[in-house]
């Protein structure tokens, strides 16, 4: 089985089929109508003025940066965030904004008073890069999938407020989030400014991903997409399947939390694994393994001879995402193997 990501995620039959019948356009010049049907219809969903079709969520995420960042200011980035590790450092060549990464917490947060030591005690005085975006990620991905608490979200919403700045948040896995927490995804979302989601991964779509915000944020969006070389053309064979995925896809997603809680409490109870099941919100799993057993390279190896694909989330930390082609049975079958290639590797450490 492969739990490398939820990426991988094929698209459904409804998906195909509607690929067959979309009606298309230009989308740089606006003449999409499928496209334009997303985003209206991903617009309303969160409560937002307006939004923008994107080809990936790196280039939602960049866009969005940009188009609230002037150059040479700073955006605040977790030090565990994707925007800082995982999407090559994109704002600071194509945007000359510099990234200030912030100690993430282990439920995924940014402390307020860590925001706060960034802020120079004169803002005027010309030393000094000014903050000019907090990034919030939520679910959080090297954390293991954790759900910001609205609580939280209104907490630095209202820290933003008095700094004056804009709160931009990487939802690539929004709609986990909002699931989790068994809340409406507009709840979320009035404690940002903008947001970017991903449409590819547990929601199935083949591609894309929606930068959301004001009407004037999104104008500069999509500005910036055409820099940057997302203007896509007759692209409503895109937008078909991903207005599926977000008529038809967001409830499921709990069921995939469902089966990441079976497989950590699995995995839990394997000698030399360490993991709290408590700890998985979402659809992630990240767990370690006794090194004095089995290196975190040799298990990704050995597990992938026997057919199963892991990840490594840095500090040796393995990562497993569930997702929809992941079933009941898939989980029982990887905890056994699992558990086999734990003793075996036991047996030839004693």
């Amino acid at each position: 089985m492969n739990y490398l990501s939820d990426t991988i995620t094929k698209p459904t039959e409804e998906m195909m089929a509607s690929i067959q019948h979309a009606a298309l356009g230009d989308d740089v010049y606006g003449e999409d109508p499928t496209v334009n049907r997303l985003e209206e219809f991903a617009a309303e969903l969160l409560g937002m003025e307006s939004a923008c079709f994107m080809p990936s969520g790196t280039m939602a995420n960049l866009a969005s940066i940009m188009a609230h960042c002037p150059r040479g200011s700073k955006v605040l980035v977790g030090d565990e965030s994707d925007i800082y590790i995982f999407e090559a450092g994109g704002a600071s060549v194509c945007g000359g904004i510099m990234y200030e990464p912030i100690p993430t917490q282990p439920n995924g947060e940014l402390a307020i008073q860590d925001l706060e030591k960034v802020f120079p005690f004169d803002p005027e005085d010309p030393q000094f890069a000014l903050p000019a975006l907090i990034c919030l990620e939520n679910t959080h991905n090297r954390c293991g999938g954790k759900v910001l608490s609205l609580s939280y979200l209104k907490d630095v919403y209202e820290f933003s407020r008095k700094r004056k700045i804009p709160i931009h948040m990487d939802g690539a896995r929004l709609f986990n989030a909002a699931c989790a927490a068994g809340v409406d995804v507009k709840e979320i979302m009035q404690y940002a400014d903008s947001v970017q989601f991903c449409l590819s991964k547990g929601l199935s779509a083949p591609i894309g991903s929606i930068a959301a915000g004001s009407k004037e944020h999104i104008k500069k969006v999509r500005t910036l997409r055409k820099m940057l070389g997302g203007g896509m053309r007759q692209v409503g064979i895109m937008a078909a399947p991903a207005l599926v995925a977000l008529e038809k896809m967001t409830s499921r997603l709990r069921e995939d939390h469902t089966r990441a809680k079976q497989l950590a409490q699995g995995l839990s109870s394997i000698p030399g694994i360490k993991i709290d099941p408590d700890e998985v919100e979402t659809n992630i799993v990240i767990f370690t393994v006794d090194e004095d057993i089995c290196t975190w390279q040799r298990f990704l190896a050995l597990n992938k001879n026997v057919g199963l694909i892991f990840s490594e989330m840095g500090y040796g930390r393995i990562r497993a995402v569930i997702h929809r082609h992941i079933s009941d049975e898939d989980i029982s079958s990887t905890i056994s193997t699992v558990r086999s290639v734990i003793e075996i590797e036991m047996t030839q450490t004693v």
